[in-house]
């Protein structure tokens, strides 16, 4: 049977839509880029904002009426939390909820009465991740969170906190490797707190992973800037681990971030990244910023810009708070006005970029090993586009005769020049 898969949200989400590709295949059906082709629509939704639950009754709608033929299968956050309304949302045939994920693609044929394929209906030694066109993975390692942000939907939807066992993971990730995957990123809902349920903890998995897995990158997900084992940055002394690390500060002001529960305050988190950049170099740090968080006065803004000025983020994610029922924060007093947060993320952006350009430009006169993607565009002179990351994450671009094909290789860059937020390079070996 053919096989649509469908993601909205966080790394974690594509981790898992990956590994249901990965389920699919192993159980003889293909997986396929055109819904319209589909036998059946795999949707792995969304809900950290009220906006992502919107886009997810939406998608499942949208994808119904593209291919009505199909069976529709929906899982992930929306799904779990609004159940009643998802199982009704036309042409819904099967709910899978984030306890019964792992499962989804036997669920979906047992349930659906789907006929296996005696054979896989791919190229032999094909990953599912090639057929979707990735040559990076996300690598699921943990699920769950043990603490309960005031904004966060997610953790309540998530449930307690469950780590995958190491040896899984190494034999997981050596699979992906010899598939031809040159990159992974190690996601989790709190990547800090694996092994809270299996006396492991993150120190452990990613040293056991440098040491017993042969794959060329390893990145990290996003990390919450606590619970951090001891020593955490000297594993990237191995140059195998990426200088990328992904601290999610919410805010600069210490009485937003008590409202937010967060566990890391200001100063905290200002000493982590003192000692996480004296001790990886060349490491890029960026971050989450929510703007106009319940309460958040012109005196706690002003914090935060001053603090984002100081820190000097080399990418930033900006949002703007929205409700979402079933949070404290939507219980909050003070909601801020509309205009004043459209005001507040117009005034970071413009400080996110600049930083980011100042990011790239320390970056220009390095080289840097780029793992390239797939073939973009040709230029109008038909050479060949391809576009791709240095190791600290930094977004790069090359343009080689049409004959050269550069798709999944590391090789060594030289930058030339600064286009917008893309540093062209050249290949120099």
């Amino acid at each position: 049977m053919l096989v649509h898969l469908k993601t909205l949200g966080c790394r974690l989400n594509e981790a898992e839509t990956e590994s249901w590709a990965n389920d699919f295949q192993q159980l003889g059906h293909q997986i396929v880029n055109d819904e319209s082709s589909a036998d059946v629509l795999v949707i792995n939704t969304c809900a950290v904002t009220q906006s992502a639950v919107r886009k997810s009754r939406q998608l499942i709608r949208k994808l119904h009426k593209k291919n009505s033929r199909a069976k529709l299968v929906v899982s992930g956050c929306y799904a779990t939390l609004n159940a009643d309304e998802a199982v009704e949302t036309d042409g819904v045939d099967l709910l899978v909820n984030n306890q019964d994920k792992k499962n989804l693609a036997q669920l979906t044929q047992q349930h659906l009465a789907i006929e296996s394929m005696p054979a896989l209906a791919t190229e032999p030694n094909e990953d599912a991740l090639f057929s979707r066109g990735r040559q990076r993975a996300f690598v699921k390692v943990q699920d769950g969170c043990r603490y309960r942000c005031s904004f966060c939907i997610v953790t309540i939807a998530r449930g307690n906190e469950k780590s995958t066992p190491i040896a899984e993971l190494i034999d997981e990730v050596n699979k992906l490797a010899n598939s031809g995957v040159s990159e992974i990123v190690i996601t989790g809902v709190h990547l800090g707190g694996y092994g809270s349920d299996t006396d492991s903890d993150l120190y452990q998995l990613v040293s056991e992973l440098l040491d017993k897995t042969t794959m060329p990158r390893i990145r990290m997900g996003s990390l919450e800037p606590w619970d951090l084992p001891a020593n955490f940055f000297k594993l990237f002394d191995n140059s195998r681990l990426m200088p990328h690390v992904h601290l999610p500060l919410q805010s600069g002001s210490d009485s937003v971030l008590r409202r937010m529960a967060r566990r890391c305050k200001t100063g905290e988190f200002r000493e982590l990244v003192a000692n996480a950049r004296q001790t990886v170099t060349n490491l890029n740090i960026s971050t989450d910023i929510i703007v106009g968080f319940p309460g958040e006065t012109e005196q706690d803004w002003q914090q935060t810009l001053d603090f984002v000025k100081e820190i000097c983020f080399n990418h930033i994610h900006i949002f703007t708070y929205s409700k979402r029922e079933g949070t404290k924060a939507a219980t909050l007093p003070d909601q801020v006005d509309e205009k004043i947060k459209k005001a507040r993320s117009k005034q970071l952006h413009l400080l996110a970029q600049q930083q980011k350009l100042a990011a790239m430009a320390a970056a220009e006169p390095q080289t840097h090993a780029v793992l390239w993607e797939d073939r973009q565009a040709d230029d109008p002179q038909g050479n060949a586009v391809y576009f791709g990351y240095t190791p600290n994450y930094l977004r790069v671009k090359t343009i080689v005769e049409p004959s050269i094909e550069l798709t999944n290789s590391i090789t060594l860059t030289k930058v030339i020049k600064i286009t917008g937020n893309v540093m062209d390079v050249e290949v120099i070996s």
